[in-house]
């Protein structure tokens, strides 16, 4: 029921087929995903920022959702650091977030990469419109987590993202300019969304049926104190490209109707 919510295409970006067809083939991504959290959440490393073509400016999407995961880990008794942008860095200062410069791989338990480009099969990066993104890019993070052995998740909803490269010919299929713009980086469990901080908020759902010290996580995300901070600091929303309330066009109020629903559900699993 989760994974349909975060996948629902408010925004008409056409991630409905996408998702259909992945749910098809990897019917338990979203638990899977969340399995890999609650087994491997002592050190974690959350990476997020997508600079949005031309300015190169990060967008709105991604730290919110790493927020909410930075939360989470904390809620279960893990350490989190967050690798990102320094407009985003300076954003989150205020919410206490612990970020890093030069992380060192081999020191995590974990690896979750939210909302931050993966490099195509030409070693660039893009934008949604297939606009080249040329500033410096954090998938490296999971490659190299990969090789050594740590384990991986990755959040994305347009096909460009760090992650999906798990479902590379499905972007192919679905998403316009997918053969340009679709990530070939892998991770080992992603999560789909039709709005990367949903899919954040999804995984923490998931792994709330799981571990009840989760369950009042959502509750103290402050999306719009983080999505204030963010525009003060010059992120802008990744479709109008203002410094709005918004991710990916949507109106706030949407994005917390959304984290309502799956505290909902969770309500409901608790009281049927």
């Amino acid at each position: 029921m989760i994974a349909h919510l975060i996948n629902t295409d408010i925004g008409n970006r056409g991630i409905t087929n996408l998702y259909l067809e992945y749910r098809s083939q990897n019917f338990n991504f979203l638990k899977n995903a969340a399995d890999i959290l609650l087994k491997n959440y002592e050190r974690t490393l959350i990476v997020t920022g997508f600079p949005i073509p031309p300015t190169m400016v990060a967008e709105t999407d991604g730290p919110p959702g790493t927020v909410a995961i930075y939360r989470a880990v904390e809620s279960l008794g893990g350490q989190a650091e967050v690798l990102t942008y320094s407009e985003v860095e300076k954003a989150l200062r205020p919410f206490g977030i612990q970020t890093t410069k030069e992380p060192q791989i081999g020191n995590y338990s974990l690896v979750i990469a939210v909302e931050t480009p993966g490099k195509t099969s030409n070693g660039k990066y893009y934008s949604m419109n297939g606009l080249e993104i040329t500033r410096e890019t954090f998938d490296w993070t999971v490659e190299e987590a990969r090789e050594l052995g740590i384990p991986t998740i990755g959040i994305g909803d347009g096909g460009n993202e760090a992650g999906m490269g798990k479902i590379h010919e499905l972007v192919k299929k679905y998403i316009p300019h997918g053969e340009r713009i679709g990530s070939t980086v892998e991770t080992d469990e992603l999560v789909l969304s039709a709005v990367s901080n949903w899919g954040a908020y999804g995984l923490i759902g998931e792994a709330a049926l799981r571990k009840e010290e989760l369950r009042d996580v959502l509750q103290g995300i402050d999306e719009r104190g983080i999505l204030k901070s963010l525009a003060m600091n010059g992120a802008i929303d990744g479709v109008t490209k203002n410094m709005d309330l918004s991710v990916d066009g949507i109106p706030e109020e949407v994005h917390q109707t959304i984290v309502q629903l799956i505290m909902n559900i969770l309500k409901k699993i608790d009281n049927p």
